[in-house]
């Protein structure tokens, strides 16, 4: 199970890995805190119509849910077949495409109704999904991004993500930015943003003093792992597995950065 670990922290992309030109890190300043359910194994998160879209993983416990924001109430939630880890979701048309972890099975929802409408196949193992408008992007837990007709669910391409050459592993929860893909790298509270031409990593945001271990009450606490981004009001949410609060962020680049 992709249960929580200690977390890795922002050395984990800064260690080994020199360059001559510094590469932007960012730091965040908080602009608003909402309730978040202390009980969801975030996977996947997204936000629409001023509604979130949340996924939630552990067998026998994976859910998919419609969220108050300001509330964090649970207008809607659908369980996902107890055999099956849910994974990342996002939104198509009038659709609710979701992952599952290793079970090569996804599932297509109507995304007013929550109703399954169909399943579809992938190989390896699903991890998270976001849109740019044209295709799906889905990460699988390697370095590598994979590009999915949102159509007919079948693979068209793939982008392999570096730092200054090397390959950024265990890419997770995924969103669509201002032309950006934001990843959450498992096992750490730090996001890449990726150029989705290149697979360059062109900034590093470090949310590792987020949120206080202590203050996880969860049964399964853990990392960050919920990107969201309002992009009519320009906000950008964050959260994670079993974390008690969201996030509202407004990032910042650092005056002096890591090298």
């Amino acid at each position: 199970m992709r249960l929580a670990l200690p977390a890795l922290g922002f050395s984990l992309l800064t260690c080994g890995m020199r360059s001559q030109a510094a590469l932007p890190v960012y730091d965040y300043e908080i602009v608003h805190t909402y309730p978040h359910d202390d009980q969801a194994f975030t996977e996947g998160l997204f936000y629409l119509n001023g509604i979130l879209y949340e996924s939630t993983g552990l067998e026998g416990r994976s859910s998919i849910r419609k969220v108050r924001l300001e509330t964090g109430e649970v207008l809607e939630k659908i369980a996902i077949p107890a055999q099956y880890f849910g994974e990342g979701i996002v939104n198509w048309k009038r659709h609710l495409v979701s992952l599952t972890w290793k079970s090569q099975v996804g599932f297509v929802y109507d995304l007013t109704t929550l109703k399954l409408q169909h399943k579809f196949s992938y190989q390896g193992e699903g991890w998270a999904l976001t849109q740019d408008g044209k295709r799906l992007i889905m990460s699988d837990g390697t370095a590598e991004l994979r590009f999915l007709n949102p159509d007919t669910l079948q693979e068209t391409g793939r982008i392999r993500v570096t730092r200054e050459g090397q390959p950024v592993r265990n890419l997770n929860e995924l969103e669509w930015v201002k032309g950006r893909i934001y990843a959450n790298v498992w096992l750490t509270n730090v996001v890449v943003i990726i150029n989705p031409d290149s697979g360059a990593v062109t900034g590093i945001i470090d949310f590792s003093r987020l949120l206080d271990p202590s203050k996880q009450p969860g049964e399964h606490p853990g990392e960050l792992n919920g990107i969201a981004y309002d992009a009519r009001g320009d906000r950008l949410f964050v959260t994670g597995k079993s974390w008690p609060r969201l996030f509202e962020v407004r990032l910042r680049r650092r005056r002096t950065e890591a090298r």
